[in-house]
C-alpha cells in the first residue's frame, strides 16, 4: 500500500479524476437547478474527468521522470488520442444516440415501441475537455511538489 500511495503519477491522476467527477454535479445543479448524483460515476459533463485523468498523468510523468523522457512521449501520444477521441469519436455518438433517442420517442407517440433510451452524454464540448486538461495540469502540478 506504500508503494501505492506514494506512487506520484497515480495520485496525481486519481485526484484529479475524482475532483472532476465530484465537480460535475454542483455545476450541474448550477445549470439546471437539480441534483444528479448519477454524475458522479458517468461520462461525459463538464468538466472532462477523462481529460483530467490523462493529462494529468502526463504532466507528473514530466515533473517525475523528464520532458525529454521516452515515458513521457508515450503519455503524450496517449493524452493526444484521450483528447481526440473526447472531443471527436464519442461526442459524435452522443448526437448519434440524442437523435436516435428523438427518432423513438416519434415513433412511441403512435406505435407501440419498447421506450428504450440511449446514454447521450458520451462525449465532450471543446470546453468540458480544456477545462478537464487544465483541472489535470493544476492537480500534477501542486501534488508533485506535495509529495517530493
Amino acid at each position: 500500500m506504500q508503494a501505492f500511495l506514494s506512487n506520484t503519477v497515480l495520485v496525481a491522476a486519481l485526484i484529479a479524476w475524482s475532483i472532476a467527477q465530484v465537480v460535475k454535479v454542483p455545476l450541474y445543479y448550477l445549470l439546471k437547478h437539480e441534483w444528479d448524483w448519477s454524475l458522479l460515476m458517468s461520462a461525459g459533463g463538464m468538466p472532462s474527468s477523462h481529460s483530467a485523468l490523462v493529462v494529468a498523468v502526463t504532466h507528473a510523468i514530466g515533473l517525475t521522470q523528464g520532458f525529454g523522457s521516452p515515458l513521457f512521449a508515450v503519455a503524450v501520444v496517449l493524452a493526444m488520442i484521450v483528447l481526440y477521441d473526447a472531443t471527436g469519436v464519442r461526442r459524435q455518438a452522443g448526437e448519434h444516440a440524442r437523435v436516435i433517442n428523438a427518432i423513438v420517442s416519434d415513433l412511441v407517440a403512435g406505435h407501440p415501441l419498447k421506450e428504450e433510451q440511449l446514454k447521450e452524454l458520451l462525449g465532450h464540448t471543446p470546453g468540458e475537455v480544456i477545462a478537464g486538461a487544465t483541472l489535470g495540469l493544476v492537480v500534477a502540478q501542486i501534488t508533485t511538489m506535495l509529495m517530493r
